[in-house]
């Protein structure tokens, strides 16, 4: 696989990033409603750990794509009639997913141009281990945030484009957020490119609870890491012991959200700030939101993103939509 790397990771960006990752958990902690980012999840075990999670048992949003996508592929290749063709998934996830839709287009004897973009080098490496060398098949990682990749492959690259953004990701950003990030797609885009978008839909709370409460504790595991990793980091002195997980579904919102809370009151100090922050008993401290969305929401989203909807793939309990989305900018 070659890699073009256009944010090169030097010792003066390492320096920032702590610095990045000291101001925020200084403004999250400072704030009335404690809270942290979840960029930061995903350290080497912060990762391990949602692999885990995305195999687990409970946890239905991994599966249930997959099924999707298997199902769909001939489908989806159909709808798309070029010969040759960019497939550019946003995050480089194991490869598993993103083979299932490249699959479907070799099948049809078109050639396949596949640009994972990620800001990690290692996640890239990983993911390659995972696609099958085949002929018609070129893989090209891009070592970059995901606005950055994809005006990259616009000056790069003029031929027809299908960007995958699977796994439910969208989700993690709330309902501004999430159209103003799909606008800066569609600008990074040309008429009659694709998207390939994953949502969780609406359902039963139980599942949902089941889902980011999983009976083996990796999410609890997830989410206490990232009290380890400020520990290690920034060298704070939180005893992850004294917190427990919470994953609830707020109705009002349609999201699943995330916290930690401390089991009593406490004081935490990070030498990296000089600060000592103070937590009273059961005081949430929040970590993320998982929005979850119905066929009406999705479409919504797709006209007021300037996309034109184009199929929904969906599993046959509705639990999950694979959701087909045209550029439209005549």
């Amino acid at each position: 696989m070659e890699v073009s790397i256009l944010r090169e990771v030097s010792e003066n960006q390492v320096s920032e990033f702590l610095e990045e990752f000291a101001i925020d958990v200084l403004t999250g902690l400072s704030k009335t409603e404690k809270k942290l980012s979840t960029k930061y999840f995903y350290d080497d075990r912060g990762s391990d750990l949602f692999q885990k999670i995305t195999q687990h048992g409970d946890y239905y949003l991994t599966r249930t794509e997959f099924e999707i996508l298997l199902q769909s592929g001939s489908k989806l290749a159909s709808l798309i009639s070029h010969e040759e063709i960019d497939i550019i998934e946003l995050g480089a996830g194991d490869g598993h997913k993103s083979e299932l839709v490249i699959d479907a287009f070799l099948k049809e004897d078109r050639k396949v141009n596949y640009f994972p973009i990620d800001i990690s080098v290692q996640a890239l490496k990983q993911m390659q281990a995972h696609i099958t060398h085949k002929s018609n098949l070129s893989v090209h990682g891009i070592v970059a945030d995901y606005l950055e990749g994809l005006k990259f492959l616009k000056q790069k690259s003029k031929r027809r484009k299908l960007v995958l953004f699977l796994g439910s990701n969208i989700g993690n950003f709330d309902r501004a957020q999430s159209e103003s990030f799909l606008r800066q797609l569609w600008k990074h885009l040309d008429n009659d490119d694709y998207l390939l978008i994953g949502f969780d839909l609406k359902k039963d709370v139980e599942k949902l609870h089941a889902a980011y409460n999983d009976s083996s504790g990796y999410t609890r595991d997830f989410n206490l890491n990232l009290l380890d990793r400020i520990n290690r980091e920034l060298g704070g002195n939180f005893n992850k012991e004294k917190f427990q997980h919470v994953g609830v579904f707020n109705p009002k919102l349609g999201a699943m959200e995330s916290y930690l809370l401390p089991k009593e009151k406490q004081e935490v100090y990070i030498e990296e700030l000089e600060h000592l922050f103070e937590f009273e008993a059961y005081e949430p401290l929040h970590l993320e939101y998982s929005f979850k969305y119905s066929k009406e929401d999705i479409e919504r989203t797709c006209q007021h993103t300037g996309f034109k909807l184009k199929e929904h793939f969906i599993d046959k309990e509705e639990l999950f939509i694979d959701s087909l989305w045209q550029v439209v900018k005549r």
